[in-house]
């Protein structure tokens, strides 16, 4: 009988939001959340020429609720 791994602790908004502030241009905040080739992106493009790190500020908590949802039935 296989066991279900318990569900993963979900990521903060506010976490995601000063990340984004202060590191956002370098895509720490989508390392955080584990979209990791995301943040690659942005720590290679400066947030996508900075446009997309205006427009995550608008979508940051659809994101990490997406992510908490994933996390909430164990997938990373």
């Amino acid at each position: 009988m296989s066991t279900v791994p318990p569900p993963l602790p979900p990521k903060d908004t506010a976490i995601t939001y000063i990340l984004w502030f202060f590191l956002g241009l370098f895509g720490i905040h989508h390392f955080y959340m584990g979209k990791i080739g995301r943040g690659i992106l942005w720590l290679l493009t400066g947030g996508l020429f900075f446009i997309g790190w205006i427009v995550d500020l608008f979508t940051i908590p659809s994101q990490v609720r997406t992510v908490n949802a994933r996390r909430s039935v164990g997938l990373r």
